[in-house]
């Protein structure tokens, strides 16, 4: 991780990982609403200001304070050939101590999405938690019918542990949800999920 006097930055094959700015607006107000449709039967409800340049920059200004206070680590991907905002991913909820976890969230733009992009961004994600943050486990929920997203998971090395009742409110209902994990240690083995 690059802090200090350089941003947050991490590069790999096809992608640029960086905190939004505020410069991300259109691009990014653009893709949510043209992936509306494919977004929300996977995400909480939306607020009805969303969209709006204010909701963005608060959430600039969130993703500041948490990278800087180390609570979490909220990134945009974008495609480094002609650096076209594809999605995020968020590394949430960082426990210290002896837990040493945090919990990942991701969302992809329709047009880009079961093109590999994703993975890529997780694996990049996976390691600089594992060797920027130290951490020692990273979770993972996604809804039991959310067929692209567990396999997405399982290809990422993600195995899973098991569900949990009423986890999130998505669409604006309480949806349970199936929990995976990846270890940095990890021993398990491949898991199948029940």
């Amino acid at each position: 991780m690059l802090l200090g006097r350089r941003k947050l930055r991490i590069e790999t094959e096809r992608l640029t990982l960086r905190p939004p700015q505020h410069a991300d607006y259109n691009g990014w107000a653009a893709l949510r609403q043209a992936s509306e449709e494919f977004l929300t039967p996977w995400e909480p409800s939306w607020a009805q200001d969303h969209l709006s340049r204010k909701a963005f920059t608060n959430r600039v200004y969130w993703a500041q304070r948490s990278i800087t206070n180390g609570s979490a680590v909220p990134l945009f991907l974008f495609r480094r050939e002609d650096d076209v905002l594809l999605g995020a991913i968020t590394l949430d909820n960082l426990r210290r101590g002896p837990a040493q976890a945090g919990t990942l969230g991701y969302w992809i733009g329709q047009p880009y999405a079961r093109l590999g992009y994703m993975a890529e961004a997780i694996e990049a994600m996976v390691h600089h938690a594992y060797e920027r943050l130290d951490l020692s486990r990273i979770e993972a929920a996604c809804l039991p019918e959310n067929v692209a997203s567990r396999g997405l998971l399982e290809r990422s090395g993600f195995k899973y542990e098991g569900v949990a009742q009423s986890y999130l409110q998505i669409n604006g209902r309480w949806r349970t949800h199936v929990l995976y994990a990846a270890l940095r240690m990890d021993r398990r083995g491949r898991t199948q999920a029940g």
